[in-house]
């Protein structure tokens, strides 16, 4: 029995109707952000909230070489780590002459707010909030059974409320958050999914039945994903451009389907994950309709990247360039799924985590989903061609 591709305009179809009460010739999704500045700013600081593809190094301690938490550290972000081992959202600040460090570095229970304001002269830049594992709103996001520290978008926002009072016209705010959620849910879906084919392929269940309650489990995550986004939204407004934030940009998901651990996903799943990341960026933008900010489309951008990879520079879109049976080696077998956090590239050293043949600039993924350094720099290149365009730089 597989889950039917129809499925997807299907579900999709019913959440809009049922949204907008059945008649009503609105669409969801179909409007547009409105009043956003048109001029250049003159920005003194770029403020990031996110989950890991933002992440600048908040759990660099769990990468310590000696193993005890302290530096040196082999990795600590989820790309290839090492010279040049930079995240968009640090590309962007550094094209802007700003300076950016994470707001909190630990893992396992310890960490230390701002470790930057070391340096007195540093203290300002603690603005970059994204870790990885975070989720929008619930703090449990994933990794942290694990030790990681997961602070959700919501508590990111406050945190940077607390420290520095309100958001300035000199901050270049960019919110960048849900696919953790939507890695959530989905696996809510998968296993749901899997129990029912287990049922039907004993007989417990009719295919009717069976088709039935697989629409079930899609609706409800999509449902889940439908919250997330519109929870995102609500905290721009009211946490965000309520308090001060003038350059606001937000940045959509890209198909999740289509990276490495897409493939991964049975065919007949792929669709539903595709699905995921179309239903939150569809209520991104309905709960940004009319808002003061810009959306920056990632979603297209990948697409390009993925169909003409040669045209940004790139050679592979489809392998991690990380070894995970190299990683494995290297954190003594705890680390068994290639995590970039733990991927380091830098040439002869024992703790390199690289395939062999594969390169840290023209391969775009790192891992199953986070770009290596090149792909991050694809990307950021992307975001500041937005950027341009909106006017702001």
């Amino acid at each position: 029995m597989n889950i039917r591709r129809s499925w997807i305009s299907l579900a999709l179809a019913g959440a809009l109707l049922a949204a907008c009460g059945g008649g009503d010739p609105y669409v969801p999704g179909s409007g547009t952000t409105a009043g956003a500045p048109t001029t250049k700013g003159t920005f003194r600081a770029v403020v990031s909230f996110g989950d890991s593809l933002s992440d600048a190094g908040a759990y660099a301690p769990a990468t310590s070489l000696a193993g005890n938490g302290t530096a040196p550290f082999f990795g600590g972000k989820f790309t290839t780590n090492g010279a040049g081992g930079t995240v968009w959202v640090e590309n962007i600040a550094a094209s802007l002459g700003i300076l950016l460090t994470p707001h909190e570095v630990g893992f396992a229970g310890q960490s230390v707010k701002c470790p930057a304001a070391a340096n007195p002269a540093a203290a300002g830049s603690c603005t970059a909030y994204g870790q990885g594992g975070s989720r929008v709103t619930d703090p449990n996001g994933i990794g942290r059974a694990g030790g990681a520290l997961t602070v959700p978008v919501k508590t990111q926002i406050a945190n940077h409320l607390a420290r520095f009072g309100s958001f300035k016209d000199t901050d270049l705010v960019l919110v960048m958050a849900g696919s953790n959620d939507i890695f959530t849910h989905f696996g809510v879906f998968a296993a749901k999914a899997a129990q029912v084919q287990v049922d039907a392929a004993a007989g417990r269940l009719t295919a009717d039945q069976a088709n039935g309650l697989l629409l079930d489990a899609q609706l409800a995550a999509q449902g889940e994903i439908k919250k997330a986004a519109l929870e995102l939204t609500d905290y721009v407004k009211a946490e965000i451009l309520a308090k001060g934030g003038k350059y606001v940009a937000v940045v959509n998901l890209p198909d999740i389907a289509a990276t490495p651990f897409g493939g991964t996903v049975p065919p007949a799943a792929r669709g539903v994950l595709t699905g995921l990341s179309e239903i939150f960026n569809l209520w991104l933008r309905e709960g940004l309709t009319n808002q003061p900010v810009q959306i920056v489309d990632a979603f297209t951008v990948f697409r390009a990247v993925a169909a003409n990879p040669g045209q940004f520079g790139l050679t592979n879109v489809t392998v991690p360039a990380c070894d995970a049976a190299k990683i494995g080696a290297i954190t003594g077998g705890r680390v068994t799924d290639g995590s970039s956090l733990f991927c380091n590239v830098t040439p002869g050293v024992p703790f390199n985590g690289l395939r062999t043949g594969a390169s840290a600039t023209t391969w775009y993924f790192a891992d199953g989903v986070h770009p290596t350094a090149g792909g991050h720099k694809v990307f950021s290149d992307e975001v500041l061609k937005s950027l341009r365009a909106f006017g702001w730089i």
